[in-house]
């Protein structure tokens, strides 16, 4: 990762970076990060020393054919842990323990509160239980993290990414200690969440958006179909008004 890949995107891409001193050169810690882009996980580990280790979807690991095994490679060569995201709780309850290896282990574990990406470059509301439960079980402590302009160097529909310097800003390490031993209590699950959104918030400057980014993605798809079969009967309509108007 680091050589293969680190090296030519810090030198194609050129990201500035903040922070770097409030990493932790050795121990545990939860990086947590917004998500505007798929290369968010990998600009993040390029301008680090030690390595970061992300939760990948199983689909990842399992998809078929030539690519699929490229793939399934490439993720296990560069430490991402595959979970399978289509068995709700139970799913989270393996993300959960993978980040608590991660961190037991004295690795540095990567997460996106957010669940998934932005679907507008806004911050989304921070899902509670994977961060709030993996910092409250270890202590270790927590970095938000911003990713700046990374969702505009491939936009959707794009094939080839577009030269830029994308940022990251790595604030200062959040100590939620004082919350050992509550890990299963929601109220508090969600206040810790809430604390670390907030940070990410003003590292990013993003607005915020109190609703889940996965609710919003669903609205968004069920109205541009609605607007699709709009579309679709008013062309029915004025097909048979000309049909119509020629009969006569």
């Amino acid at each position: 990762m680091k050589v293969a890949i680190g090296g030519p995107l810090k030198l194609g891409f050129r990201p500035w970076v903040e922070g770097l001193e409030n990493v932790p050169a050795e121990g545990p810690a939860v990086l947590a990060s917004n998500h505007l882009s798929f290369s968010d996980s990998f600009f993040l580990p390029a301008v680090l020393d030690r390595k970061v280790t992300f939760i990948a979807k199983a689909e990842y690991f399992t998809s078929p054919g030539v690519k699929g095994k490229l793939t399934a490679a490439f993720f296990k060569g560069v430490g991402q842990l595959p979970v399978d995201r289509s068995g709700g709780r139970g799913a989270g309850e393996a993300a959960i323990k993978s980040g608590i290896e991660v961190l037991e282990r004295g690795e540095l574990f990567g997460i996106y509160p957010e669940g998934t990406r932005s679907p507008d470059g806004r911050l989304y509301r921070g899902k509670p239980g994977g961060l709030a439960r993996v910092a409250l079980a270890t202590g270790a402590p927590v970095l938000p993290v911003a990713m700046i302009d990374t969702e505009k160097i491939q936009p959707p529909g794009k094939v080839l990414p577009k030269l830029m310097r994308p940022g990251i800003r790595i604030g200062k390490p959040l100590d939620f200690t004082r919350y050992h031993g509550m890990e299963h209590d929601r109220f508090v699950l969600r206040a810790v969440t809430d604390e670390v959104m907030y940070e990410i918030m003003k590292l990013s400057g993003q607005e915020y958006v109190d609703e889940y980014a996965t609710a919003a993605k669903r609205r968004m798809s069920d109205a541009a179909k609605a607007e699709k079969e709009a579309g679709k009967r008013a062309e029915k309509a004025a097909a048979a008004a000309d049909k119509e108007r020629s009969g006569a």
